[in-house]
């Protein structure tokens, strides 16, 4: 079978391989840091800061680190998740009925080869260039939108989502009743799912942009963002003014006889009245999709559209089914992407910006330049090894590059334009936002300030912990995040909950109600967030979500819930959770080894805990909320006397994999670790039961290839309920 993760450059993963395993993890963290928020910025508030090439750099070699050290891997990686959490500030969240997965992408004639030779393999047709009759792919042009699904029930239009995370995505059903491309009335009264791209069209991104430029407001990046921040406007009348449009492409109708075959399917959307676009092709083999590529690389720029590359599938659906899907993306599809654009400007200065875990990135100023209709002035450079390996300095002429969007990822001075005036950049001695002297990791690129109270530090943290799998503070983005700070009204995370509805009036665009609606959406988050949420919100270095579950069910076991009684209204703090407090702070710092007794915890991140709890800057933080009156939910643990040992599933362990109708993966995991058992992410000789929802994918195979015992939702309610007796 193909990988179970994308293809990278084999010199990435030797490089990465050359590396210790601390260096390694170093690195990793900070990858993972620039891609999370690079996801934030693209999906969820729709305005992105690098550009598609830069990200898709970033992500292949996280994607190499992982793959030279698979102990790196894990569920809270960029690379097991699709796209990005839903904004959940307007939007009720939808749960699609089969994931919406993300694509692989291919930057090259060799890499589409490439994919055709994993397909191969995968279905074991012989390698090219011997023939392979029954393979046969469909070509499409990959709409550069927003990808929502569409449900239809007996004809009739009745909600629409984003994709979000893949899993759950925003309910815009009456934004997308604007878009008029999108039928209210199928042609027939058929009940399905339909998958497609809404998009702004080149013309309608012009005109909004004249007519802001007109009135003095900033321009749009590019018709991407704008056309999804225009789907997610609060008022459906926005949304209508902004004459969006739409594709289809994925039809998974319900009751109907199978259609075996994405050109078939691309038909029958279209018989239902559905808008599918015409510039496709199918019964191609791989040099048939290089030739249809390349038919439409300087074509597609007469389109009333923005497209940046080819969408490939395996044709056949059984074919398909057979290849499956690696966590994020299928092994049937890619995207092939087409080269980027690239303009000449002038580097101005390079200055650092300091991000949430205190590392410094070099910021190109850049000379405004325009780069397909919209105008650029700044451009990561990553780090400082990168600046000197492409010897990037102030002064510099430089070519810069448009991958999809229109923010640029520097790619090389043009050296022989240098007169000598030009500087090379220097990392400072000390922060540039707090003063603090900067710290270099022994053996890695990272340079970081190690001040945890950095204002810059600070205001990406509160953002963390205020965001989904924290605090899940609905209201507050990054907009009244940094007003908050500016008029210093939180200067801790426990100041969230001390803020008043005066004080949240007093921002700007902010009426009464809003304040209200705020300081509510406040309230919710101090009684009953998860345990695990409150610790996975403080930001403790190597925390993810799953070591946040993992810890809060130990504490729970050696402070018990049931020996201190719920507080009443008038009990501030909650006794519990400050006994919690004060006994994983007294292990941080007295007997971190203990730590590792947790499932996922090693050393290193035990020792993360402890400096944690060490620092001045962070030592106090969750002291703080239980101060402010915060009161988790209590986890659930065996009675005294109890064992954990005595549930059904005591000693055994389990994967999920696949779509499962009355869990979600977390509360499946979470089933498996109340009734004893060990919830992992991969199958091996250990596993002892795979539970195998739709599209189980490759781990179903490796576990029949390994006779680990398969289950179905039935009976995974079965093991939990009685075990494997």
């Amino acid at each position: 079978m193909p990988p179970d993760l994308p293809p990278v450059d084999p010199a990435l993963v030797a490089e990465a391989a050359a590396m210790d395993a601390a260096t390694a993890a170093a690195r990793h963290a900070d990858l993972a840091v620039e891609v999370e928020r690079a996801n934030r910025r693209y999906y969820e508030e729709d305005a992105p800061e690098i550009s598609d090439a830069e990200y898709d750099r970033l992500f292949r070699e996280l994607v190499a680190l992982e793959t030279a050290h698979p102990q790196l891997v894990t569920a809270e990686s960029p690379t097991q998740r699709v796209g990005g959490a839903p904004a959940g500030e307007v939007f009720s969240e939808v749960r699609h009925r089969r994931p919406m997965l993300s694509l692989s992408n291919a930057f090259s004639h060799e890499e589409l080869r490439a994919f055709d030779a994993r397909v191969r393999r995968g279905l074991g047709l012989p390698a090219a260039p011997e023939p392979a009759d029954e393979l046969r792919y469909v070509a499409e042009l990959k709409i550069d939108g927003l990808a929502v699904t569409l449900r239809f029930e007996r004809g009739r239009f009745v909600q629409g989502a984003t994709r979000g995370d893949g899993t759950t995505g925003e309910d815009v059903t009456a934004n997308l009743r604007t878009v008029g491309a999108i039928p209210d009335r199928l042609e027939e009264a058929v009940t399905a799912d339909v998958r497609g791209e809404v998009y702004m069209p080149k013309s309608e991104f012009a005109r909004i942009n004249a007519e802001r430029a007109e009135s003095g407001l900033p321009l749009y990046a590019n018709p991407r963002n704008s056309g999804a921040g225009s789907l997610r406007q609060k008022d459906p009348a926005v949304t209508a003014s902004r004459l969006l449009s739409a594709w289809t492409y994925q039809l998974i109708e319900d009751g109907a006889p199978a259609i075996a075959t994405q050109s078939a399917a691309l038909a029958r959307l279209v018989s239902l009245g559905l808008p599918v676009n015409p510039d496709h092709a199918g019964g191609l083999d791989i040099e048939g999709v290089i030739a249809f590529a390349e038919r439409w690389r300087e074509a597609r720029h007469a389109l009333a559209y923005e497209t940046d590359g080819v969408v490939v599938k395996v044709d056949r659906y059984d074919q398909q089914d057979r290849l499956g899907m690696v966590s994020r993306a299928p092994r049937w599809a890619i995207a092939y992407k087409y080269p980027p654009e690239q303009v000449e400007t002038m580097v101005e200065d390079i200055v650092p910006y300091v991000g949430r875990t205190g590392t410094l990135t070099p910021v190109a100023h850049l000379t405004p330049v325009k780069v397909a209709g919209s105008t650029v002035a700044r451009a990561t450079l990553h780090n400082l090894d990168e600046v000197g390996r492409k010897d990037i300095r102030i002064g510099d002429r430089v070519v810069i590059q448009k991958a999809g969007d229109v923010i640029p990822e520097v790619v090389r001075p043009v050296v022989d334009r240098r007169d000598g005036s030009e500087r090379v950049f220097e990392m400072p001695a000390a922060c540039p936002v707090c003063g603090t002297s900067v710290v270099r990791d022994e053996g890695a690129v990272r340079i970081y300030c190690p001040n945890g109270a950095c204002p810059a530090r600070l205001a990406q943290e509160y953002a963390h912990f205020v965001g989904r799998g924290g605090m899940d503070i609905e209201g507050a983005g990054w907009v009244v995040l940094s007003q908050l700070l500016e008029r210093g009204l939180i200067h801790s995370r426990a100041d969230f909950f001390r803020l008043t509805v005066e004080q949240l009036e007093s921002l700007d665009r902010f009426a009464r109600k809003s304040a209200e609606n705020l300081l509510r959406s406040i309230g919710r988050a101090r009684v009953g967030r998860p345990l695990a949420r409150v610790l996975f919100g403080l930001g403790i270095p190597q925390v993810g979500e799953s070591t946040a579950i993992d810890l809060a069910r130990w504490l729970a076991t050696r402070v018990r819930p049931d020996d201190y009684p719920p507080p009443h209204a008038d009990m501030i703090p909650d006794a519990w959770f400050a006994a919690v407090d004060a006994e994983l702070r007294r292990v941080a710092t007295e007997q971190p080894d203990a730590l590792t007794e947790v499932e996922g915890i090693g050393p290193l991140v035990a020792a993360a805990i402890a400096r944690y709890f060490s620092e001045p800057a962070t030592a106090a933080a969750m002291t703080e909320l239980v101060e402010a009156g915060v009161v988790p939910e209590r986890p659930s643990v065996p009675p005294p006397g109890v064992d954990v040992a005595e549930g059904p599933l005591v000693g055994k362990t389990i994967v999920v994999t696949g779509t499962l109708g009355g869990f979600s993966r977390q509360e499946a995991e979470e089933a498996v670790r109340a009734a004893g058992g060990k919830p992992v992410g991969s199958v091996s000789k250990k596993t002892d039961y795979l539970v195998a929802g739709e599209n189980a994918g490759s781990k179903l195979a490796k576990a029949q290839e390994l006779g680990i015992a398969v289950v179905d939702e039935e009976g995974f309610r079965r093991l939990l309920a009685k075990g494997s007796d």
